[in-house]
């Protein structure tokens, strides 16, 4: 059997600020908050707010 690797890359930081506008900001913040209160009583689940995603241009 041949099996063949291949490197992926996943960016740290895209040079941008997290939020680019408010809009953003509270979507970041209500989803973030949101999973906190769904996990709450699961101790074995981490949820973190400051995660690099990319949004959809023009779709904000």
């Amino acid at each position: 059997m041949i099996s063949q690797i291949t490197n992926i890359t996943y960016p740290d930081s895209d040079g941008q600020p997290m939020a680019d506008n408010t809009l953003q900001f509270l979507w970041i913040t209500t989803i973030k908050d949101n999973l906190e209160w769904l996990f709450t009583q699961n101790e074995q689940v981490f949820i973190g707010g400051d995660l690099l995603w990319y949004p959809v241009e023009g779709d904000n």
